[in-house]
């Protein structure tokens, strides 16, 4: 007898090569997982190499970089390019925020920048960002249907 299985998506959280910051991270995986995703979080200081590597083999619903050092903006456009290189990654869901600059103000060009870099997303250090991210995370599919032979049929979704 066949059936659907639920299978919960992975969402990978990371912080860039320059940020030692913690507290973000397990923010984003907790917010996360309370939206009804798994979470792969590398942590803080991630080099670039490895943070592909990993989305390489996780094959992820979305991965989400997070900045709190004020060089996401710098790092962020380098990480966009090495991962939408990568043929089974670039249609990815990619976002990044945090203190994505060092001037301390929003910056529309730096936004805009890092969406032409390849990022869907940008969710800058303000009032609206944790709620705007939720309602990014909550267009994603919270679960996909399998086939798993012998199992009964579970309806997909949160």
């Amino acid at each position: 007898m066949s059936g659907l299985a639920r299978r919960t998506p992975t969402v990978v959280v990371s912080g860039l090569a320059s940020d030692a910051h913690t507290w973000n991270l397990v923010f984003l995986q907790l917010l996360i997982e309370e939206l009804g995703h798994r979470v792969a979080n590398l942590g803080p200081c991630v080099p670039d190499a490895l943070l592909v590597r990993e989305c390489r083999r996780l094959d992820p619903a979305m991965v989400v970089i997070s900045s709190v050092n004020g060089h996401g903006y710098q790092d962020g456009r380098r990480i966009a390019a090495l991962l939408r290189s990568c043929p089974e990654l670039a249609a990815t869901p990619l976002v990044i925020g945090g203190k994505l600059g060092t001037s301390g103000l929003e910056d529309t060009d730096q936004a805009r920048s890092l969406l032409a870099a390849g990022f869907d997303a940008v969710f800058e250090d303000g009032a609206g960002a944790v709620l705007d991210f939720r309602h990014f995370v909550r267009s994603l599919p919270s679960a996909s249907r399998q086939i798993v032979p012998g199992l009964e049929t579970v309806e997909a979704g949160v």
